[in-house]
């Protein structure tokens, strides 16, 4: 292993320890990854029925093989501009942590792209901006694959603690 390798792993936080297999998906026009082993289906678009009292991102609920799962709508979670639904937009469902366990939750994308080994050598560290953003705390870091750029997301970061106890309610 090389020296630059050893001042990355120390500097990142442990970046060997992200690499693996990722789900990458695109919104607006950057491309995004979550490990693969939180990643239980990809689902097309279906009927998303809204649920009062949420945080404008929760889309609402779908009902899957009589499962509830809430859906996020991701867009509007990273503050970009919302788009029409094309036949390419999809819902990734994921299990993240809760404090009773784990639940299902639905992100809402605009197309998913690929499965891709991430070695940690295409790992860098999330970028700082200079502040404590806990938004950035989403971010575990940034791959470097096939001169593009891919944000890795941690899928637990994405939907919050405070948001898991509403979810885990639902």
């Amino acid at each position: 292993m090389s020296s630059e390798t050893v001042a990355r792993d120390e500097a990142g936080g442990g970046v060997k320890e992200l690499a693996g297999k990722y789900l990458t998906f695109a919104l607006a026009d950057e491309e995004y990854g979550i490990g693969i082993l939180k990643v239980r289906e990809i689902i097309g678009l279906m009927e998303i029925t809204a649920v009062p009292q949420t945080p404008t991102y929760v889309k609402g609920v779908i009902n899957l093989r009589g499962r509830v799962i809430p859906v996020l709508e991701l867009r509007i979670k990273f503050d970009m501009a919302t788009q029409e639904y094309t036949d390419r937009t999809c819902i990734i469902v994921v299990e993240v942590d809760s404090g009773e366990g784990t639940i299902q939750v639905g992100m809402l994308v605009d197309s998913v792209s690929e499965v891709l080994n991430i070695t940690a050598e295409e790992i860098e560290p999330p970028p700082s901006f200079g502040t404590a953003n806990t938004e950035m705390s989403a971010i575990l870091g940034m791959a470097k694959v096939k001169g593009d750029v891919k944000i890795l997301l941690d899928a637990n970061s994405v939907v919050g603690e405070g948001l898991l106890e509403k979810l885990s309610d639902i």
